[in-house]
């Protein structure tokens, strides 16, 4: 199913001189995301929760602390569970459940979903998402970065992109109005860190993985992780930006802490050896910390070229930490997420809960905290609104809403408003939340409803936030009010329901079981 649809947000843009020219006179802020590949609410010492837990021991995040006292930290930060439905929300501003890319992508035409006995997974947006029309199983959209370019901005992608399959206009960063794109394309996650490996790319002739990290070549068979070599090219597009005259903006979105875990030797031997952790948990720690090292990097080239106050950075995870995986113990993952449930593809609040930090000098207030909730698509509305672009115009309907009155703290945008998720497919790990699901997070209530089984399962997350006492059967009422507004939202956005192998017909919806 391909969703298109067209939005005029305002009357049309101005000409592009006429903007520039009414540009100049503005100090409009660089702008920053800085994403996180697989990152877990806990997988840090700062902490995001009321109290400090022990993995916010373990962890050492220094400049992830820094960043936090020179702005907000935001507690109920969410995103999708999987990769590719966050980043498309991200780009887009639409919701999963409108933009149809409900799991990871990588080669064109191809679903990635496990199998069930149950169910048959949807036809999906298995593309992704592109700007232009006519691309089967992808999402047309305008995405905000091309709106920053227009309006002026020097757009800069770095790191993972996972926006489209192979072989379609979506894989390229350039076609989403990225000016440079280091070391972006289709695949999801790295075949190698090491540099020593040619991140993952072959040279004796054979066909690389799809995995193998493009790009990068000055740093082959050298001794370096590549979230290392990452920075310093971001670092290098930043000093021919800062000579530019107009403002920047960079997507720094690294592939780290995904999988393979390769060995950051800067800081695994204190993880391992010092801290006594098991071998696969040493090294994810040192991908943390080697993440926050890049973090603090690019917070230190602010600071020497003096651009500091007038930047925002906005610190994210696209999805929650990879807490279940049948290969490995739990030990070995070492993410637990506690005191969440569950993990990455999961709709529990292990999978879509995120670690998230934004600073705006002179409009945030410094050190401070956020309890209301917000969603990745809110990204796309609150960039634009901080690059103080009011027209613009986008081909798909917008589903964010805007974080600077949070941000500012002049008005909650979370008061009256629900969170939605749809994941109709099979991610191929079970556990808690994972299975072909939908989910609506209204106030302090949350239902989740299996499509596969019919089961619901309804909580008060302030009171449990680790979702442990389903609610459903004992507070009819709440459960059916829930089914009542997700099934109302699913179907108002075109969202997409898996087929039942029993019956050959689409699976109900939350509201109609």
């Amino acid at each position: 199913m391909n969703i298109n649809r067209q939005v005029l947000c305002t009357m049309a843009l101005a000409s592009s001189a006429t903007a520039g020219c009414a540009f100049a006179e503005e100090n409009r802020p660089n702008i920053i995301i800085f994403m996180v590949d697989d990152m877990g609410w806990q997988d840090t010492s700062l902490p995001f929760w009321k109290e400090k837990t022990p993995y916010n021991m373990v962890y050492e995040t220094p400049n992830m602390e820094r960043l936090a006292k020179k702005g907000m930290m935001f507690t109920q930060a969410y995103a999708s569970s999987i990769s590719s439905p966050s980043r498309c929300s991200l780009l887009t501003g639409s919701n999963a459940a409108r933009h149809c890319v409900t799991n990871w992508t990588l080669h064109k035409n191809t679903p990635t979903d496990g199998s069930d006995d149950l169910v048959v997974p949807p036809d999906w947006n298995v593309n992704g998402i592109c700007q232009v029309p006519g691309i089967p199983h992808t999402y047309q959209a305008t995405s905000f970065v091309q709106i920053l370019k227009d309006n002026g901005y020097h757009t800069i992608h770095c790191g993972k992109a996972h926006f489209g399959a192979m072989d379609t206009p979506g894989e390229n960063p350039h076609h989403f109005g990225f000016e440079v794109n280091i070391a972006g394309h289709a695949a999801g996650g790295p075949a190698s860190y090491l540099g020593e490996r040619n991140f993952g790319n072959n040279t004796d002739g054979t066909e690389s993985s799809p995995f193998a990290i493009p790009g990068l070549k000055d740093y082959w068979g050298k001794d370096i992780f590549v979230t290392e070599a990452l920075t310093i090219e971001a670092i290098k597009a930043l000093d021919k930006a800062k000579n530019l005259d107009q403002p920047f903006f960079l997507y720094m979105s690294h592939y780290a802490v995904h999988v393979p875990y390769d060995k950051d030797m800067r800081f695994y031997d204190k993880y391992r050896n010092e801290k006594g952790m098991s071998e696969n948990g040493a090294a994810y720690a040192a991908l943390v910390e080697g993440m926050d090292k890049s973090l603090g990097d690019i917070m230190d080239w602010l600071e020497e070229n003096a651009l500091d106050e007038n930047t925002v950075i906005m610190f994210m995870s696209d999805n929650g930490g990879f807490a279940i995986d049948r290969r490995f113990s739990n030990e070995e993952l070492h993410t637990q997420n506690a005191p969440l449930s569950s993990g990455k593809g999961s709709a529990r609040e292990g999978g879509i809960r995120e670690p998230m930090i934004v600073s705006w000098p002179g409009k945030v207030e410094e050190g401070s905290k956020c309890d209301k909730y917000v969603i990745i698509e809110d990204f796309f509305p609150t960039v634009l609104d901080m690059a103080g672009i009011e027209d613009y115009e986008t081909v798909q309907e917008v589903d964010g809403i805007s974080m600077v009155p949070l941000l500012e703290g002049s008005g909650d945008t979370s008061k009256g408003r629900a969170l939605f998720w749809n994941c109709p497919n099979i991610w191929g790990v079970e556990g808690p939340g994972i299975g072909p699901t939908c989910t609506v997070r209204d106030g302090d209530w949350k239902l989740i409803y299996y499509y596969d089984t019919g089961k619901k399962e309804l909580f008060n997350i302030k009171e449990d936030i680790g979702e442990k006492k389903n609610l459903a059967d004992s507070n009819p009422d709440k459960t059916k009010q829930l089914s009542r507004k997700l099934g109302k939202y699913l179907r108002s956005t075109g969202a997409q329901r898996p087929v039942l192998k029993k019956t050959g017909e689409p699976a109900p919806w939350p509201d109609r079981i």
